[in-house]
C-alpha cells in the first residue's frame, strides 16, 4: 500500500496537462449565466433543504424529486422514476436522459434523501450571511441543485440538446433499502452506458478533487463459550467465555491490520453475556448476564473501508484468519456483507482531474490536488466507476458538517463548482 500511496499522491505529475488559454466566448456565456442565476439557485435550494426527505419519508423524497423532474422536463430532459416494491420502503430514483448523439456520454450522479427523519428536530434551512445551514443542505441538495445549474447554464448555450447524458438522483443513498444489486441495478446499468461518471456530492474546499472514494462494507462477529460459574473461567472444563474471545479477535484486528493505509474496520455496536437478542437492521439490541457466569455469547457488528476490492478481499481473508484463533472453550465466526465498492485512485481519474484544474485555472480558481480518498465515506459514483473509462466525485459546492445539526455550505462557492461543473461538460462533449 506504500507504493499505492505514492502513485495517489504524485498522480497529478504523470499527466500531461495541456492548459487552455482563459475561457472561449461561449464557456464566458456558461460562467455568466451561473453568476446571474446564483440568487435563484439559493431561493430554490432553501425549497427543498424545508421539505424533509429523510430515507423512510417515501412522500418526502417524491416531493423534491418532482421539483427537480418538473424543471428538467422543461429542459427537453426524458424523466422517469424507478421505483421497487412496497417491500423495501423507498422512494425509488428519479431519472432525466438527454439523447443528443454527440460527444462523450456522461452519468451525472446525485441524490434525493438525506439521514434526517421526520422526527429529527434539524429540519429548516436558514442562513447567516454567506452561510447557510440546514438538513441536506450540503449532503447533498445543494449538488442537486448546483447539477440542475449545470444543465440549465449548458441549454442556456443551446448546447444542452446535443449530449448524451443520464441525471440519476438517488432516494436511499443515505440508507439502501434493499441490497445493491437490488437497487443500484439501474445505476449500475446507466454506468455501463457511460464514457464518463460524474459524482455531485460537495467539494472539500475549492482546491481539492475526488478521484477516489472508498468502499463500505459490513461485518458482523459472533462467539460463543461455555457457560458456567466464574470461579472455574480459565479453567480446562469452561475455557475463557465469549466476551474474551471476542474481545481477543477484535484487539487482534487492531494490533495486526490497523496500519495499512486506507483499510479501516470499526467495531460500532457490541452485546455479550448469557443472553443477546440482536437485530442487524436497526443495529439495536439486549444482552443479559451475570458477573459470576461465563458468558455465553457475543455478537459484534462494525463497518470495514478500503481503496480497493483487492484489499478488501485481503482484509477479510486477515480477519477470518484472526477469528479462526480460538481461545480454549470458544468458537468465532465472522460474516462480511459488500455494499458500496470503492471508486478506485485510476489513471485516468487522474487525466479527468487534469481536465477539471485547466477549466479551474481559467476560472481563476487555482491548481487543484488528489482529495486523500480517507477523507470521503463511499458514495454512489462507485457503483459507475468501475465500468465507465474515467470519474470524478465531488463536483458539487463545498460545504461541511454533513450528518450533524452543524451542517452548513459555503454559498460563495454554488456558483463556482457550478461554472466550473457545467464548462468541464461543456469540453467533454464538443
Amino acid at each position: 500500500m506504500k507504493k499505492q500511496f505514492t502513485i495517489l499522491m504524485v498522480g497529478l505529475t504523470l499527466i500531461c496537462a495541456g492548459y487552455a488559454n482563459g475561457l472561449t466566448k461561449t464557456e464566458k456565456k456558461i460562467r455568466n449565466y451561473v453568476e446571474k442565476h446564483s440568487d435563484e439557485a439559493i431561493n430554490l435550494l432553501e425549497k427543498v433543504v424545508n421539505i424533509n426527505s429523510g430515507s423512510l419519508n417515501i412522500e418526502g423524497n417524491r416531493k423534491v424529486g418532482a421539483i427537480f423532474q418538473q424543471e428538467l422536463d422543461k429542459l427537453g430532459f426524458r424523466t422517469y422514476w424507478v421505483t421497487y416494491p412496497d417491500s423495501i420502503k423507498r422512494s425509488g430514483h428519479l431519472f432525466a436522459e438527454m439523447r443528443g448523439g454527440k460527444g462523450k456520454k456522461i452519468v451525472m450522479i446525485g441524490h434525493l434523501d438525506t439521514v434526517f427523519e421526520l422526527d429529527h428536530p434539524f429540519q429548516k434551512f436558514s442562513r447567516n450571511e454567506n452561510t447557510a445551514y440546514g438538513p441536506g443542505v450540503t449532503d447533498m441538495k445543494s449538488g442537486d441543485v448546483s447539477l440542475l445549474y449545470t444543465m440549465k447554464a449548458l441549454h442556456h448555450i443551446d448546447a444542452l440538446k446535443d449530449m448524451d447524458l443520464t441525471l440519476v438522483f438517488i432516494g436511499d443513498e443515505e440508507k439502501l433499502g434493499a441490497h445493491s444489486s437490488i437497487v443500484r441495478k439501474e445505476l449500475i446499468s446507466a454506468g455501463k452506458w457511460a464514457d464518463i461518471g460524474l459524482g455531485f456530492e460537495g467539494a472539500h474546499g475549492m482546491e481539492t478533487g475526488t478521484i477516489a472514494r472508498r468502499s463500505s462494507s459490513s461485518w458482523i462477529l459472533t462467539t460463543t463459550g461455555i457457560q458456567g460459574h466464574s470461579s472455574q473461567v480459565f479453567g480446562e472444563t469452561l475455557g475463557y467465555g465469549a466476551i474474551f474471545e471476542a474481545s481477543r479477535i477484535i484487539n487482534t484486528f487492531r494490533e495486526e491490520l490497523s496500519e495499512e493505509q486506507y483499510l479501516t474496520f470499526n467495531p460500532g455496536v457490541m452485546l455479550g453475556g448469557t443472553d443477546v437478542a440482536y437485530d442487524p437492521i436497526k443495529a439495536r439490541g439486549t444482552a443479559f448476564g451475570k458477573t459470576n457466569v461465563v458468558s455465553q455469547s457475543v455478537t459484534a457488528h462494525g463497518g470495514i473501508r478500503t481503496i480497493s476490492m483487492n484489499q478488501l478481499e485481503k482484509a477479510m481473508v486477515a480477519m477470518r484468519e484472526i477469528a479462526s484463533r480460538n481461545l480454549p472453550g470458544t468458537t468465532a465466526k465472522i460474516e462480511f456483507k459488500t455494499s458500496y465498492p470503492p471508486m478506485e485512485p485510476t489513471k485516468a481519474n487522474y487525466a479527468l482531474l487534469s481536465k477539471l484544474e485547466s477549466v479551474n485555472m481559467d476560472l481563476g480558481y487555482g491548481k487543484l490536488e488528489p482529495l486523500d480518498p480517507s477523507k470521503r465515506g463511499a458514495a454512489d459514483i462507485s457503483f459507475v466507476a468501475p465500468h465507465v473509462d474515467e470519474a470524478l466525485a465531488g463536483m458539487g459546492p463545498d460545504g461541511s458538517g454533513a450528518h450533524s445539526e452543524n451542517e452548513s455550505l459555503d454559498l460563495s462557492s454554488f456558483p463556482k463548482t457550478t461554472a466550473r461543473a457545467a464548462i468541464l461538460i461543456y469540453r467533454l462533449t464538443r
